[in-house]
């Protein structure tokens, strides 16, 4: 490894919720505090939240790092203190080199304007010159693999073809740091394949890279090290897999029932949800070859058109094996006042092993519920090969309506 790139020492960053003329550098706080003084009001600070405490951390050029952690642990202020979007409240933090981010891919992309003219416009926004752009657009049409839609409107891009020209169009950026934030959080097994390798010939050059995912199989691929992120302070720092290990067993692991706390205001929410067996009764452990339903119990208090619910079975590594909704099946029958019971019959392929569920409730223009990794359950049987592959199912659905009204009960 060559010398330090990233060192931070010490660093703490503090939000002080409710207040606009505090110390805060970002550019939101700063708008904010402006727009108070402005129309002459400003607020008392109601609390302080520290994102990050007493964080020390080198990196050195060409390595890449590792960076886990449960959602709202701190990761995303790491990164904005890395590279230089906000300054610590204390400590310091020196960064040497350009930083690139592929954090929010297609940032910046206009609906109207086609996937050159986009290609061009984000690149601008990414730092990139004109001549950048010209000198590598034949690399970043090709990997995106978008060969004769680049003159098309983005707008009636595909969600994966959208994904891919924004990745490949910030994995093509001068920069000698990288920074990736969950990327790899969406996109077909070929696309997730194709990013782990660029990632990887990035690191081979010499440059280096910090990648943030709940994916641990990828994390295990591309990176040596890691630190794991907990309420703010580095818990653990060593070799990847033993990190990942540690984060797996931590006891954060969530069950096979679960209820959530009622929001009478909430236009549609979650209330319980449950692996069950045909007895109905919730099961933690299920037979190699059999199935199970998972059973959400739904509050819908507005009409919404198009309101779909969908959930995701991933290994305990994070590896996505299959999504499914409700709409797939062109049923919305969740979508007028009510409270509703959904079912989904989870199929029985699954090979023995451990496997976590995520749910979202929402619509393609706002998200009412999401819900990671809330329900885990064990596959026992043969040790077999687990699949890998993320499908997608002809899952069997029930929709039965609980009442006759859209209030909580």
């Amino acid at each position: 490894m060559g010398r330090a790139v990233i060192e931070l020492d010490k660093v703490g960053k503090c939000y002080r919720l409710g207040e606009h003329h505090g110390s805060g550098t970002d550019l939101r706080e700063t708008l904010a505090r402006l727009g108070g003084s402005m129309i002459g009001r400003s607020r008392p600070s109601t609390r302080e939240i520290w994102a990050l405490r007493d964080v020390s951390l080198t990196v050195a050029e060409g390595q890449a790092l590792g960076i886990i952690g449960a959602n709202g642990a701190g990761k995303s202020t790491l990164l904005k203190v890395i590279g230089g979007i906000t300054t610590p409240t204390v400590g310091r933090s020196r960064t040497r080199g350009r930083v690139g981010s592929l954090i929010e891919v297609g940032t910046g992309f206009h609906d109207e304007l086609t996937g050159l003219e986009n290609t061009y416009l984000n690149g601008a926004i990414l730092g990139m010159s004109r001549r950048d752009v010209s000198d590598r657009l034949d690399e970043i049409v090709e990997f995106a693999g978008l060969e004769g839609f680049m003159e098309t409107p983005v707008k009636r891009y595909s969600s994966g073809m959208y994904l891919r020209l924004g990745f490949s169009i910030a994995a093509h950026m001068d920069a000698e740091i990288l920074v990736v934030d969950e990327v790899l959080a969406v996109g077909d097994a070929e696309f997730q394949r194709r990013c782990l390798a660029k990632m990887s010939e990035i690191e081979h050059s010499g440059r280096t890279i910090l990648f943030v995912s709940h994916n641990m199989d990828a994390m295990a691929k591309l990176c040596q090290t890691t630190v794991w992120i907990d309420r703010g302070r580095i818990r653990l720092a060593g070799p990847t897999r033993s990190i990942i290990d540690a984060y797996l067993a931590s006891g954060t692991t969530p069950t096979n029932d679960h209820r959530f706390g009622l929001d009478p205001s909430a236009a549609a929410q979650i209330t319980e949800v449950a692996l069950v067996g045909a007895d109905g009764r919730p099961r933690s452990t299920l037979h190699s070859g059999s199935s199970a339903w998972l059973q959400v119990d739904l509050v819908v208090n507005d009409s919404i058109p198009e309101l779909d619910l969908a959930f995701i079975v991933s290994t305990r590594s994070g590896v996505d094996l299959f999504d499914e909704g409700l709409a797939d099946t062109g049923c919305h029958d969740i979508s007028t006042p009510g409270v509703y019971r959904v079912r989904a019959h989870v199929p029985d392929l699954l090979a023995p092993g451990e496997y976590v569920i995520s749910l979202w409730l929402g619509t393609q223009l706002e998200d009412f519920a999401k819900h990671e990794h809330v329900l885990a359950f064990t596959v026992d049987g043969d040790v077999v090969d687990r699949p890998r592959r993320r499908i997608r199912l002809g899952t069997e659905w029930e929709t039965s309506q609980k009442g006759d009204s859209g209030t909580t009960p």
